[in-house]
């Protein structure tokens, strides 16, 4: 995951349909109010949020006003781990210029150690949306300080996460149910090499505590570092942001059944 801001230009490139002046001329109604991404872009840049990431879907058709995704960290808020294992806070932006799709806003992280893009399930951070008729910077205000203000819980799901030790056949069994959260759609389980899941990559991973394992395998289970199905491929890596997201929260989600088991 690019951890670099990326200007307005940029932006534009990987990301046109942001700057879509209009509204669709066949999905819309009168009554939808187009307010184009990229004024709430420059909303966030003037509260500090720098936008990382900028992607949208692949579209046949009304091309321009598919749905995308723009991601923001702030620079001034940070997590910090033991022994350089930092987390940064993010803001994901989701629009869609169809009148599909209201601003919705999402919390993620990013991993230093690995630059990995998390995502937080809406059990512990409710998804915040903005209705595109009546759009203000200061509702955007409201809206993103109410997201800081909850910061302290997820610090502290966080360490719970890290002072939940799990026994060798949890954590089999945590990367058995992981592996089918990508394989989801699929008619019968398919099989999926979890020693490949399970592998550490790094000493910041070692250990069987729960924010370890997660890690581990969200890394994989994302990035397509693991064998899988009767023939033994190689998965490959996600590209489809909504299927990130989509894992990324169950993933979250499954963490937290441990927690509380």
């Amino acid at each position: 995951m690019n951890t670099q801001t990326l200007t307005l230009e940029q932006i534009k490139e990987k990301c046109p349909t942001a700057f879509t002046a209009q509204k669709s001329p066949n999905t819309t109604t009168d009554r939808y109010t187009h307010i184009p991404t990229s004024v709430v872009i420059e909303d966030l840049m003037k509260l500090g949020w720098e936008p990382t990431s900028a992607k949208q879907v692949k579209a046949r058709k009304n091309v321009g006003y598919q749905k995308h995704l723009i991601t923001f960290s702030n620079p001034d808020i940070m997590i910090k781990g033991n022994e350089g294992d930092d987390v940064q806070p993010t803001v994901l932006l989701t629009n869609s210029h169809d009148g599909k799709n209201a601003f919705n806003f999402q919390v993620g992280l990013i991993r230093f150690i690995c630059e990995n893009g998390l995502v937080v399930s809406d059990e512990d951070y409710a998804k915040v949306q903005i209705r595109h008729v009546g759009y203000t910077f200061e509702e955007l205000q409201t809206k993103i300080n109410d997201v800081i203000a909850k910061l302290p819980n997820l610090v502290e799901k966080i360490n719970t996460f890290k002072s939940t030790e799990l026994t060798n056949d949890q954590v089999t069994e945590f990367a058995e149910k992981a592996s089918q959260l990508r394989f989801s759609d699929s008619k019968s389980e398919t099989y999926v090499d979890l020693n490949g899941l399970l592998v550490i990559e790094r000493k910041e991973d070692e250990g069987n505590n729960l924010w370890s394992v997660f890690n581990r395998v969200q890394e994989k289970l994302i990035n397509g570092t693991f064998n899988y199905g009767r023939k033994n491929r190689k998965a490959r890596s996600i590209k489809n942001f909504n299927q990130d997201i989509k894992i990324n929260k169950e993933l979250w989600e499954l963490a937290n059944d441990y927690v509380l088991a």
